[in-house]
This record gives structure tokens, sequence and C-alpha cells, in this order.
């Protein structure tokens, strides 16, 4: 081992030390870890400001276990094709390892980086960090990709149990001469003024410690009844694990693993089948590189949409009168977070009611959610918008009402978040602008002054959607 040759480990969305294969293999010799914000290969899908906020402390957290481990965290900012095989040739590197990443502007990264590498004489080894299946393990019968969640999932569980996850290493041996880097504050990825990110901390903790706690905590606690609770957003039903997991601060696999621990056979069911749709997205990227941008079926890439800047905002901000959508809008302003029942009513509003593309309501989640993973984000808009993969029937429009009043009955989801109509009664809650006067006034609500009416009549809306769509089925 002493004799072994260094190697660089190139950190990206693998940010810990347990069943990091690129970590594993690495540490044969001694290890220089490092991570490089690289916005200007991403270009658009350069990190959002909520992203942003979350990798400052997962990065905080990592430097912290690896200067613990024996190998300190290296910070760059710049270009990687051009840092990382200077770096590999600082060291003396043969190899440098990461866990593989699927956005096309990623693989486009990796092949500069891999051919400038080979170049010299040195190699570029990916491993799957990130998934239980790589994407291209997975075809159907005739050799295609999946477009269908169900037999995808089928094959996935017909492959058996994922591989035991890789304990984290004892101690790792960093390199001889260490190299400077950039200071994390240096990296300008928290907000300042204002902090809109201040309540962040109430309800996140990043790193790899607080993932771990997080899935035990689901696991002991939430998860027996997750197939129903996991539909209720007034409730902690769900893992919160989706940042945790986009970030790679704990991996598919001990989750997947770990879940053998829940007692209901149908609930740990359910949460692997959540696995498995994070991994059905990826393959959707994969095979489909134009999947942000583009809409699957071909036929959807002119549907009338009507883009309207006054509807996009007044949905941004939460103020469309509807209060289970506002109330979503809202916690994901505040926690960089919504719940997934949630943000199919809130996405069906916008896509359907309003008219607005699905590309707009995709970009406000990207800038806002610390979740705001590539290949789902895109799958599941394309999803609600009835143009992608496995895609929800465009004809199938959420009404906002009855989506609150069965997910909220009680209200305690839209009083957490619509403070302004916390003391309406449960039978108005969720249709404000149907309560008599007198109820309005006890409750201090004046519609149109401290809540708005809502933007479009469900009916009207639902109508004009319905009328979109048979137009552009008129004109195939």
């Amino acid at each position: 081992m002493s004799g072994a040759a260094p190697s660089l480990l190139w950190l990206r969305h693998d940010l810990r030390l347990a069943d990091n294969p690129a970590l594993h293999a690495a540490s044969d010799g001694p290890v220089l870890p490092v991570y490089v914000l690289d916005d200007a290969a991403a270009g658009r899908w350069a990190p959002g400001g909520a992203h942003r906020w979350w990798l400052h402390h997962s990065l905080a957290a990592l430097s912290a276990a690896l200067e613990k481990a024996g190998a300190p965290l290296l910070v760059l900012r710049g270009e990687a094709t051009a840092l990382i095989p200077r770096l590999a040739a600082r060291i003396g590197a043969a190899t440098v390892h990461a866990g593989r990443l699927h956005a096309p502007w990623a693989r486009q990264r990796d092949a500069a980086v891999a051919k400038a590498l080979a170049a010299e004489g040195r190699g570029l080894e990916l491993h799957n960090s990130a998934l239980l299946v790589e994407p291209d393990r997975i075809r159907t019968g005739q050799g295609n990709p999946y477009s269908v969640f169900t037999p995808f999932a089928r094959a996935v569980m017909a492959l058996g149990d994922p591989p035991p996850p890789i304990p984290a290493p004892a101690r790792l041996r960093g390199v001889a001469h260490p190299v400077q880097g950039e200071a994390l504050d240096a990296l300008g990825l928290l907000p300042r003024a204002p902090d809109w990110a201040a309540a962040f901390p109430e309800y996140w903790t990043p790193g790899e410690h607080s993932a771990t706690a997080r899935l035990r905590a689901f696991i002991e606690d939430i998860a027996g009844g997750y197939e129903h609770a996991r539909n209720i957003p007034g409730q902690d039903g769900t893992s919160r694990l989706s940042p945790h997991l986009h970030w790679g601060e704990i991996s598919p696999r001990q989750a997947w693993h770990m879940a053998a621990g829940i007692g209901d056979a149908t609930a740990r069911q359910a949460f692997r089948r959540q696995l498995i749709w994070r991994d059905f997205a990826h393959h959707a990227l994969w095979h489909r590189p134009d999947l942000p941008e583009r809409p699957l079926r071909a036929a959807y890439a002119d549907f009338p949409y009507q883009p309207d800047a006054a509807l996009l905002r007044a949905w941004q901000r939460g103020r469309t009168g509807y209060p289970i959508v506002d109330a979503g809008m809202r916690q994901l302003w505040r926690h960089g977070w919504m719940h997934n029942r949630v943000r199919m009513i809130t996405g069906s509003l916008l896509v359907k009611h309003l008219l607005q593309p699905w590309w707009d309501g995709a970009a406000w989640f990207w800038d806002t959610l610390v979740d705001g993973d590539l290949a789902n984000n895109s799958m599941n808009w394309q999803w609600i918008a009835g143009c992608g993969v496995d895609a929800a029937p465009y004809f199938r429009i959420y009404n906002p009402v009855l989506q609150g009043e069965k997910f909220d009955p009680d209200g305690h989801y839209v009083r957490a978040f619509v403070p302004e109509l916390a003391k309406l009664p449960r039978k108005w809650l969720h249709r404000p602008w149907q309560a008599p006067e007198a109820v309005l006034r006890e409750a201090g609500v004046a519609l149109g002054r401290t809540y708005p009416r809502p933007v479009v009549d469900h009916e009207t809306g639902r109508a004009r959607a319905l009328a979109a769509l048979k137009s552009l089925k008129e004109a195939e």
C-alpha cells in the first residue's frame, strides 16, 4: 500500500464517505479529494439559489469528515476540463475517480476530461454512485429504453437487491504535498441581502451524518404508515431524503437496504418504488438528453400555451387564490422544498388552468428547490404536462379545491403557510371566495385585499385547457 500511486477523487454528487465507490477505489493509496464549482460547464443548469445554499453546507460537512479521516478536501472554482487534468499531473495521479453523472452537459465535460487525461497517459474511471442501476443496463425485450414506469420497475426488481453498501473507510491517506484551494466562503454560495434562506436551517441540516439520521428516523417513526401518510402534506409522512439523495450524502443502495427495517411490506414496497422512480428519471434523461428542454411527445412542441408574466408571478409567489396551491408555493419559498402531492397540484394549475409553459414551472423549481435534480425535475414536469414518458393524460386536470379538501381535510397545511386564512372554518378554507361575507369578516379575510380571489375559475380554466388540447389534436 505504501508504494501505491496517488489518486485524485473528483467529488460531484457523491458528497459522502460511506458507500462511495469512487472513494473506495481511490483509497488504496494517497488520495486528494477535490470539488470543483464549474458553473461555466453547467451553463443554464448551474446550481440554482437553493441548490447553492445546500451545497455550501454539504461541502462544509464533507470537509470536516474528510479532514478527520486524514485526506482534506480541496475546493476549486473554474473549468474542470482544465483544472482536473492539471491537478492530476501535479500530484502524479494515474487515475481520476469520480461518480458517474447523467446530465448531458456533465457527460460532455467528462468526455473532454477523459480525453485530456488520456493524452497524458492518465485515466478517468467513473463509478455508479448515484443510482440503483445504471441507465444503460436496463432495456426492454426489444432492446429499447423504457418509456413506462411499471415495466421499468419490474425489470429493476427482477435484478434483485442491489449490492450491499460499502462501509466508510476508517482512515484515508492524504497526498504528500497539499494543494492550496479556495476557502468555501469565497465561492459565494450563500445568499446575503436579503437572506431568503433564513428559515432553511429550521427544516434542513445538510451532510452525510444528517442524511443517515433522517433515514433512520423515517424508518423507525414514519415509514409504517408511508403508503397513506405520504399523500398528506399537513403531516411529516414522507422521507424528505430527496436533497440528501440529490447531493449524494446518502446513496440509494443505503436507502434500499435500510428499508428492510420497515416492518410493513406494503410501505416498504411503496418506499422502494420511489427510489426506482428516481432511477427511471435518470434512465429517461440518459436516453433522451433533450428531456429538460423539449417535450418527449413531439406533438406537444406546438401546444398553444399562453405565456403571461403576471400569472406566472402570481403562481410563483403563492397568490393564485387557491389555498392549497398558495400553501405549496409558499412552502417552496420558505423551506426550499414542497410536498410531492402538492407539487402535482401546483404544477397542474400552472400548466393547465393557466396555460403557462411547463418549462417556466421547471425553471422556478430549479432555482428554488434544494432537491432540484435535473432528471427528476424535468421528467416530473413533463409528466404533469402530459408530454413526457409515462405521462399523466393532459385531460387529467386536478381540481385544486377538491384536492385540498381530500389531502388537507383539517387544513393543517394551508393554515401553516397561508396564515391570513387561518381563522376560516374548515368548510370554507379551501374555497374562501364562496364563504358568506359574515364568515370572512369574522375570520379577518378581505378577498382581493388580504387574500386574492382565484386568478381563474376552475371550470373556466379546465374548459380552456381541454380546448387547447383539442386544437392541438386537430392540428396533427
